[in-house]
């Protein structure tokens, strides 16, 4: 889910294990040469969850990385079973409340626009943890600090 602290997760494991760092998004935003929340504006969501399939998918071919996805990239049928056949899944979770609080002054999250941000949680994330429950792992991040978080995610990795 967004404001999880993926990216800053992955950048943590990625360092600890000696391994590449790939953030999907900040890949997009590079490639187009535009923020996540202007390419929603200008280009729209479906144009957006078109290039992140194509961006996931190049991602998933490197070997040794930590990826980083954005929160939508999992719900993807296409993205999600490869890389529940060909990667580690971790569904990051966390409390909507503390979700709310990460992301109410946070302009860079273009599926909350127009709406207040604990009530767009709350449906975002009704709509998508059926999905996020098929990952192969899930820590509970409430309360708990990127550290210990970052060992936990290390010992799953180590695990395989």
């Amino acid at each position: 889910m967004m404001g999880v602290g993926k990216s800053t997760l992955a950048k943590i494991v990625s360092k600890r294990a000696d391994l590449k760092f790939i953030d999907t998004d900040l890949n997009i935003e590079k490639k187009l040469s535009m923020k996540i929340s202007e390419i929603f504006k200008k280009k729209g969501e479906i144009f957006f969850r078109k290039q992140e399939e194509k961006e996931v998918l190049e991602s998933l071919k490197k070997n040794k990385c930590v990826i980083a996805l954005g929160g939508g990239a999992f719900l993807n049928k296409n993205v999600r079973e490869i890389i529940l056949r060909e990667s580690i899944s971790i569904w990051l979770d966390i409390d909507l409340k503390t979700l709310a609080k990460r992301v109410k002054w946070n302009n860079k999250r273009p599926l909350l626009d127009g709406e207040d941000a604990l009530s767009k949680i709350k449906k975002l994330y009704t709509e998508r943890k059926k999905i996020y429950r098929l990952a192969q792992h899930r820590i509970n991040c409430n309360n708990l600090n990127k550290e210990i978080i970052s060992k936990k995610i290390i010992s799953i990795y180590e695990k395989q």
